[in-house]
């Protein structure tokens, strides 16, 4: 008679492209139960979807806290852009409104000026959507309100441009 068990550990593993497709799943669903299984199987903490993602990006931008916090636990760098629009974690959350990673990101070493390949910051990402905790929490960290995209526009000008006319006068202020 086959073991069932014994047939499962006799399983090759799967390949590092299938395992890159699993990790990414597992951040985008925040599997964090999974997600140091297939680190230590072989996927790479800071590899890339086909839309330049990272792991870290993944958990972060859908939300969720865990798998965020795991993944910078287990060495993911808080400042990973993707490749496309060089858009970092931080900026997504920013975009998104999640606070609370926002702040983990922050503690983490995230750059609040980090800037994308439009010269976007997290603060800019955060005033166009009135995401107000996350400017404050941005401001706190040391975001430069002043600063200008390749565009000509500052974070109150932003504000402003979505007729967010009291975020645009405090970011200006």
């Amino acid at each position: 008679m086959i073991d069932p068990q014994e047939d499962e550990r006799n399983r090759p593993l799967p390949s590092r492209e299938r395992l890159r497709e699993l990790l990414f799943d597992a951040c985008r669903l925040g599997r964090s139960d999974v997600i140091p299984a297939l680190l230590q199987a072989g996927a790479d903490i800071e590899g890339q979807d086909a839309r330049g993602y990272t792991p870290l990006i993944l958990a972060s931008y859908n939300g969720h806290e865990h798998a965020t916090e795991l993944l910078i636990e287990l060495g993911a760098r808080p400042d990973g852009a993707d490749e496309a629009s060089g858009n970092s974690a931080l900026m997504g959350v920013a975009f998104k409104g999640h606070l609370t990673i926002a702040q983990k990101l922050l503690k983490a070493g995230a750059d609040p000026n980090y800037r994308n390949g439009a010269g976007q910051t997290a603060l800019m990402m955060a005033a166009l959507f009135g995401n107000d905790d996350i400017i404050d929490a941005l401001l706190e960290a040391g975001a430069d309100a002043a600063h200008v995209d390749a565009a000509g526009n500052d974070a109150a000008s932003l504000a402003a441009q979505q007729r967010n006319f009291q975020l645009a006068a405090h970011l200006a202020g």
